[in-house]
């Protein structure tokens, strides 16, 4: 079995991806941190921990412990940031937790940021790489590491050697915003949101065109539900920002449901409704 280099391992978040994450690393790390923005929200985060371990070989969710206080994270050998896509959020966060855990490795869990840019941003871009898991994070076996030029090479071997611990691959990736994965998915799921608007096929239709047609395990509608049209609409964003082609500006009807706080599976409502 490949050896954990992490045993204390923390995560800065309290949503699906960090909460993931943390029931994940509780399968071969003693301690698993995770640091919430309020106690409501901790208590929230550990229930699905919870149940999450209960669907995790191994998992004991009694070696995760929540959190409100940074300070709390001094021994971590690993610090994973897995907040909202927010340049500025992400780089308070992260300056905050490298100058409090001085010994730990740094990740960002950013799907669409430069993880240089955060880096340098934050203070600490020789201890920082991107590890982009994917939603959710027990299931989906990929993570994309990014270790952009000037950080520390034992950071990334560190991070491929606790992946593999995890059972996960790990794939290197430029520091390209989208990475890979979302740099070639996300035209193709805002291209079927522009069909259905211009069609008026029911959602339903579209999906089934692709789970049937191409044997796609999920429909683009229904991906985009589970990805968040929020994060949807920050990673599409920032690609077009990049490279100025409008097959990756997010559609017009994704920014107007976000506004509406309609953000897919999270709020109940998005391209489907959830129960």
């Amino acid at each position: 079995m490949q050896e954990n280099p992490y045993l204390e391992l923390a995560v800065a978040g309290s949503g699906a991806i960090a909460t993931g994450l943390a029931a994940l690393a509780s399968v071969r790390s003693e301690t698993v941190w995770l640091l919430a923005r309020s106690q409501e929200s901790a208590d929230n985060a550990m229930v699905t921990v919870e149940k999450t371990c209960g669907r995790i070989d191994g998992a004991d969710a009694s070696c995760v412990r929540a959190t409100t206080d940074p300070s709390d994270l001094g021994g971590a050998q690993l610090v994973v940031e897995a907040i909202i896509e927010d340049h500025d959020a992400k780089t308070a966060l992260l300056g905050t937790v490298a100058r409090l855990a001085p010994d730990a490795d740094l990740a960002t869990t950013t799907s669409s940021l430069s993880v240089a840019g955060i880096g340098k941003e934050c203070g600490f871009g020789e201890r920082l790489i991107g590890l982009h898991v994917f939603n959710p994070v027990p299931v989906m076996n990929l993570v994309e590491i990014c270790a952009p030029e000037g950080v520390d090479p034992g950071v990334s071997e560190r991070a491929h050697k606790w992946c593999r611990a995890m059972g996960k691959t790990s794939v290197d990736v430029p520091d390209t915003p989208g990475f890979v994965v979302n740099r070639l998915l996300f035209p193709y799921l805002f291209d079927a949101v522009r069909l259905q608007e211009r069609t008026s096929m029911p959602p339903e239709d579209v999906d089934t065109c692709m789970t049937l047609g191409v044997a796609h395990p999920m429909g683009p509608l229904a991906l985009l539900d589970l990805i968040g049209l929020d994060v949807s609409l920050a990673i599409g964003t920032a690609i077009h920002a990049d490279t100025g082609n409008d097959d990756h500006r997010p559609p017009d009807v994704i920014a107007e449901k976000v506004e509406a706080g309609e953000l897919g599976r999270k709020s109940g409502r998005g391209f489907y409704e959830y129960t």
